[in-house]
């Protein structure tokens, strides 16, 4: 490529300055070929670290969503166990209940709590405390089961 473009008498003068592979002038910065090599290697360094990052990031919310995914599905085994249970009564929005199962396999849900019964317990184990949401869906506090086992 030539950059130089010739004048009159022995005078040269560049007609891109800026595209030149060297420095065109005594005062100008000086510019050594890089070793692409290295270049191209701190690139992927940094690219991999970048990639992991990602990753790492991207299975932390697939745990989450499993998690999310499981207690869903618990929930769902719960209310469907709530809604074939035996019960005197008719559930209130807003209110809580706690769902037993009895020592024939069959379920009861009931107004007293674990810890209210006294010394002899009408139920072979307790299974959740819930409460009835709006759109008649149960939540259930799984960290009580927890507590009272």
């Amino acid at each position: 490529m030539n950059h130089v473009q010739e004048t009159t008498g022995d005078e040269k003068i560049a007609k891109n300055p800026g595209l030149m592979e060297y420095a065109h002038t005594v005062g100008g910065a000086v510019i050594r070929p890089e070793d692409m090599g290295k270049v191209k290697s701190r690139s992927l360094v940094a690219m991999h670290q970048q990639t992991d990052i990602q990753l790492a990031q991207l299975y932390q919310q697939m745990q989450l969503l499993a998690e999310q995914a499981k207690l869903i599905s618990q929930r769902v085994e719960i209310s469907e166990r709530i809604y074939s249970a035996q019960m005197s009564f008719e559930p209130i929005i807003g209110e809580t209940y706690y769902l037993y199962e009895k020592a024939d396999g069959g379920d009861t849900l009931s107004l007293i709590g674990p810890r209210e019964w006294g010394r002899k317990k009408p139920f072979q184990s307790f299974i959740a405390k819930v409460n009835m949401l709006a759109d008649h869906t149960w939540e259930i506090d799984f960290d009580l089961k927890q507590r009272v086992e």
